[in-house]
């Protein structure tokens, strides 16, 4: 507790004592400072590095190799079929359709064609098939909001289905081929 005297004049007035409680003034203290520090560390995580690489004309010492995009994988979930389309860059490689067999009542669909169909595809199309190689191709996904769970896991399985042998320091492993991504129509 702080308190503050003003003491009396000669005693014709009562001495005026005021007592102020600094314990809610220490707790108001105490937040701010903890908001500061912890708004400090906020700004510190959320920055973004940059450098100074400004556009301009290339380095004459520096020679150009222009990239090749790698062959990517968009498999497309239809009403009755699937799409197996590889493109590289905007350029179609190659484009396959397999039937999508009747729909069944059971709670597990397996699309075993579509499997083999991707497995077939993948050994004439993809990229990373040497075992020092760890990089996986790259799978698209297209379906649309309204396909049922259970389908998309169906594909899923089937996408997943096709590995490949790859050197780890661990010792050789079986993995899947494709790196997936999903696209939502």
């Amino acid at each position: 507790m702080g308190g503050v005297d003003v003491g009396s004049e000669g005693g014709k007035k009562k001495a005026t004592n005021a007592e102020i409680n600094m314990v809610p003034f220490i707790d108001l203290l105490m937040c701010t400072i903890a908001f500061l520090l912890i708004t400090a560390v906020w700004v510190t995580n959320s920055r973004m590095n940059a450098d100074a690489q400004v556009p301009g004309p290339p380095n004459p010492d520096k020679e150009l190799t222009p990239q090749t995009p790698e062959k990517v994988l968009n498999l497309h979930i239809g009403e009755s079929d699937f799409a197996l389309v590889w493109k590289q860059g905007a350029t179609v490689v190659s484009e396959v359709r397999v039937p999508k067999p009747p729909p069944s009542d059971s709670a597990v669909i397996r699309y075993s064609d579509l499997a083999k169909k991707i497995e077939a595809e993948w050994n004439s199309n993809g990229s990373h098939r040497d075992p020092s190689d760890k990089k996986l191709d790259q799978a698209i996904m297209h379906t649309d909001n309204r396909t049922p769970f259970k389908e998309v896991v169906a594909v899923l399985d089937a996408l997943y289905t096709t590995k490949r042998k790859v050197k780890l320091p661990e010792g050789d492993k079986d993995l899947p081929v494709f790196n997936m991504t999903f696209s939502v129509r």
